[in-house]
């Protein structure tokens, strides 16, 4: 992340994407595959940390191997196999949905995983039960703690979509896009941008 000023001086914070180029590897149509989709490809990586069967797909699209594969349902513009997808399809002052996968935090309790407020205050004789979640249910009848009951555990490593994020600004000599905001996910994962 980063901030950038605006043209009254405001200072805004944006988080800079390198989004593409990217290669279209695959065309699904609904009378072969069932449904309609165009297949992605991002980020090169090396012939031999890659699969015979993947080499032989990628070869078909007339491309290099590539580390990231996702299939987007909704594109408005026609693509053939073999397209490069760069920033153009972006306008400045665009609105986009950016989908990624959040910071694992590891085994959480329930104040910071669920944001409990903790069993009442800090006296009443209560030394060690400030961030406990309190009463799990009935003792006596149904004898169990009910299904989905928000409990501690592992929070965050999970897809999240984050809506309606303003591009500030496209650099397509870097293929770099500036959203306003922050997104999900640790430096150098990676990201779906939707329009």
């Amino acid at each position: 992340m980063t901030s950038v000023f605006s043209a009254e001086g405001k200072n805004i914070p944006c988080t800079v994407i390198e989004a593409g180029p990217c290669v279209v590897t695959q065309i699904k149509t609904v009378e072969k595959d069932g449904y309609a989709a165009v297949q992605i490809a991002y980020d090169e990586k090396k012939e031999k940390h890659t699969s015979s069967s993947l080499l032989g797909h990628f070869k078909k699209a007339g491309t290099t191997p590539m580390r990231k594969l996702v299939e987007i349902k909704s594109f408005d513009k026609e693509f053939n196999l073999g397209d490069v997808i760069t920033l153009d399809i972006f306008e400045d002052d665009d609105w986009v949905d950016v989908t990624g996968i959040s910071k694992g935090k590891g085994f959480q309790g329930v104040v910071k995983r669920h944001g409990f407020g903790g069993v009442g205050g800090q006296t009443h004789g209560q030394h060690n039960r400030q961030r406990k979640p309190g009463s799990l249910g009935a003792s006596s009848y149904p004898s169990r703690v009910f299904k989905g009951k928000r409990l501690p555990g592992q929070a965050g490593g999970e897809q999240v979509k984050v809506l309606n994020l303003r591009i500030l600004k496209k650099i397509p000599e870097n293929n770099l896009l500036l959203v306003k905001g922050s997104i999900p996910g640790a430096k150098g994962s990676y990201l779906i941008i939707e329009n």
